[in-house]
């Protein structure tokens, strides 16, 4: 009888694996994360994903990361003193090939929020283009962070990526 080891590396691999295949609707990537000083989130994150999210179909293993390897996130959270509500935005890199993704550009209208965030984590640069991580590489499996106040949620979207 042979047996088999199951890492939780492995096991997340499947799990991503079945998320971009699309023959799941919804799934738990569950795992321990840690936060570092700049924003950015490393480890396996929980993320259910609703049946309105686009999914690429498979890609060959080997082929290059595709948008559809940034997950954007965001809900509301406790509102400013003020009242004004906040959301907090995670953008995290699925690549399941071991892709570091950078210049990862957003779809975000005309994005502002009444308390500051941090332009190295995340900027609007012109109308309908915001930056993310200053352009620099968000590690495979890196997740970052930040949190805006606004009357509204912002619907964001990848636009542009570079591997």
């Amino acid at each position: 009888m042979a047996t088999h080891r199951v890492t939780a590396a492995n096991f997340v691999r499947a799990v991503l694996m079945l998320l971009l295949s699309g023959s799941i609707e919804d799934c738990f990537a569950m795992g321990v994360s840690s936060r570092s000083s700049n924003n950015i989130l490393h480890g396996t994150h929980r993320k259910l994903l609703g049946a309105d999210q686009e999914v690429e179909p498979n890609r060959i293993w080997g082929e290059k990361c595709t948008k559809a390897d940034i997950v954007i996130s965001q809900g509301p959270t406790a509102p400013l003193p003020s009242g004004i509500p906040t959301y907090t935005v995670e953008i995290m890199n699925v690549c399941v090939t071991g892709c570091n993704i950078s210049r990862i550009h957003l779809n975000c209208g005309w994005f502002s929020s009444a308390n500051l965030i941090n332009p190295k984590v995340f900027k609007r640069l012109r109308y309908g283009d915001c930056l993310v991580n200053d352009g620099k590489p968000l590690i495979n499996g890196g997740t970052i962070y930040f949190q805006y106040a606004n009357t509204y949620l912002y619907p964001l979207s990848v636009s542009s990526i570079f591997c």
